[in-house]
């Protein structure tokens, strides 16, 4: 009874609120780019096993030292996608969740580690063939936390002819002086090896591969017309270590008259803030994916 009270007030029928997609685990790709094995995780939307249609994917990142699991075991993504589906809130759709280890998403100073190159090259390709993903850029999206909102940024802004909508949340879009000033165990430790292999300190800090990769700087040097190829979506709490720099981004997009959503809520870099706002930055990617 309790169970058919709780329904009746959310106001949704029996049958959605039973309806739950499919998550895989542990699934791996052997890539020739990276050498090795890379695991993801797959939700698969309710439908997805009694119908023959084809769905949109977000590809949804995690955070620093998170893994593939880490929006499916802290995020509970599928439980809050399970009910914008069944709500109608967001379309049915594939959320594609790749482990990035530390890697940042993107290819590092040293041609070591090619992450990016990964990503678009081989786990796209895979997923559009494994599943029943539509191969197209107004049916792809790119979102993620932290490490992955900055990821988020960079698929997006490198490689706006592929994806239509980008949602990050609490991205790491981190201004120059930051690095510069940033204590020398913290920057070796976490960005040396990506973008200025050796002991740099200050300005020497950044290296044509750190603007290659900076989303300040990508943002400030594109042109207004390719940066409106994709619906942008910002998230980032008021009292977020991050604030800095997505306020920095809100205002070059300003100047610059292209189109985004900025939200500025009440809350800090962690899981409270990033479950809270996952069924909003779904359904602002829900709309790129409807006419």
């Amino acid at each position: 009874m309790k169970t058919i009270v709780l329904m009746a007030l959310l106001g949704l029928p029996l049958s959605l609120l039973a309806q739950k997609g499919q998550v895989l685990e542990g699934r791996t790709l052997k890539s020739q780019i990276l050498g090795r094995e890379v695991r993801y995780t797959m939700y698969l939307p309710a439908d997805y096993a009694t119908s023959e249609r084809r769905y949109p994917v977000t590809y949804l990142l995690h955070g620093y030292t998170d893994d593939d699991t880490g929006w499916l075991q802290f995020g509970e993504v599928n439980r809050y996608a399970d009910a914008a589906m069944a709500s109608g809130e967001i379309p049915p759709m594939i959320i594609a969740m790749p482990d990035g280890g530390v890697a940042w998403y993107i290819n590092d100073a040293g041609g070591k580690e090619r992450y990016e190159d990964f990503f678009i090259k081989e786990f796209i390709p895979h997923v559009e063939a494994t599943y029943r993903a539509k191969a197209k850029k107004e049916f792809r999206a790119v979102a993620g936390l932290s490490m992955g909102g900055y990821g988020s940024f960079i698929y997006a802004l490198k490689h706006p002819d592929l994806f239509v909508a980008c949602a990050p949340l609490s991205a790491a879009v981190i201004p120059d002086g930051e690095i510069e000033k940033m204590p020398d165990d913290r920057f070796n430790a976490i960005f040396a090896k990506l973008y200025a292999p050796g002991n740099l300190k200050g300005k020497a800090r950044l290296t044509e591969h750190w603007y290659k990769n900076s989303v300040l700087k990508l943002v400030a040097e594109a042109q207004p017309d390719n940066l409106k190829k994709v619906r942008w979506w910002v998230d980032c709490g008021d009292g977020d270590f991050l604030i800095k720099g997505n306020l920095e981004l809100a205002a070059l997009m300003t100047d610059k008259q292209v189109p985004f959503e900025f939200r500025v809520r009440d809350g800090v870099h962690d899981w409270t803030y990033w479950r809270t706002g996952i069924t909003d930055a779904l359904k602002f990617i829900g709309v790129s994916f409807r006419r």
